[in-house]
């Protein structure tokens, strides 16, 4: 979240200074730290007894000293605010990015300047620790504790929203479907046009969907990529981005098996890509959401 103007920061406070650090002068009237604006990392787990979120303490001579807020600060000349947000919060909170999967993004946005909240899951062991002045404690914290403390203002406000967005997106695609949603030669190599297929997937993964092409809040969503094939496309191998599942039988079938594991887990939001209408009615039947193969098509 912003941080605090120049006056109240400790003459240690940032030993190592880099490209991107500075105040912008904000046409909103506010001043605010990061020359290419700020990000701060929102990571999340099941603690067992419901959600929790790594916070921070902020240093009582910072700006809203004494509040609780993200790990986070100004990204750098070289870096996106998925980056700069992962960089932040394992230099201030301890955290380890192998065991981080970033899910989704948040940004505000002012005149002159921007904020964005990346949420990411704790997906190995976190240990949260205080690793520079500008805290006096980073924790895990229970979600429902969070109307007992202190917030930083602007992590308040925005809390309402970034609540909804502590899932994982999962997509879960029926090859046959999108692959044979567009006239372009497909049947003459099957096994060829659902690899290229799976390229893309993996390509979309990385870089993300808009918030509103997949019915969701906030500006992206970095989607778990499930591929169900059949037929002559089976032997189409996974990669690291995108899961393959091969249909013993019917395809249908497969991906109605799929999304049924799947919903169990309370965190996945579940969304079928077909415009089969029997596939989607049973799959809705089973708590998943329909998004039509245009979304994923390439």
């Amino acid at each position: 979240m912003p941080d605090h103007p120049p006056a109240q920061r400790p003459p240690d406070a940032r030993v190592h200074r880099q490209p991107g650090d500075g105040w912008v002068d904000c046409g909103c009237g506010g001043r605010h730290w990061g020359l290419n604006g700020a990000a701060g990392l929102m990571l999340w787990r099941d603690g067992g007894a419901g959600l929790e979120v790594v916070l921070q303490h902020r240093a009582l001579w910072s700006h809203h000293g004494g509040t609780w807020g993200l790990p986070g600060g100004a990204i750098t000349d070289a870096e996106g605010p998925r980056a700069g947000a992962v960089r932040e919060a394992v230099e201030e909170a301890g955290l380890d990015a192998g065991g981080i999967r970033v899910r989704a993004q948040r940004s505000l946005v002012h005149r002159d300047w921007s904020y964005t909240t990346v949420l990411a899951e704790a997906v190995g062991p976190q240990e949260p620790s205080v690793s520079d002045p500008e805290s006096l404690d980073v924790a895990w914290v229970p979600l429902a504790d969070l109307k007992s403390r202190e917030l930083l203002p602007a992590f308040g406000d925005a809390l309402p929203e970034l609540r909804t967005m502590l899932r994982r997106l999962v997509l879960v695609v029926d090859a046959a479907n999108v692959v044979g949603s567009r006239p372009d030669g497909w049947w003459t190599d099957r096994a060829g046009a659902t690899t290229a297929l799976r390229d893309h997937l993996g390509r979309i993964a990385d870089a993300g969907l808009a918030g509103s092409d997949v019915d969701l809040a906030g500006d992206r969503w970095y989607p778990e990529m499930l591929l169900v094939t059949e037929g002559a496309a089976r032997g189409v191998p996974g990669t690291d981005a995108v899961a393959v599942v091969e249909a013993a039988g019917s395809g249908d079938d497969a991906v109605v098996a799929e999304v049924r594991r799947l919903v169990a887990d309370p965190a996945n939001d579940v969304a079928v890509t077909s415009a089969d209408r029997g596939l989607t009615e049973r799959v809705r039947a089973l708590g998943a959401r329909t998004l039509g193969p245009r979304l994923v098509r390439h």
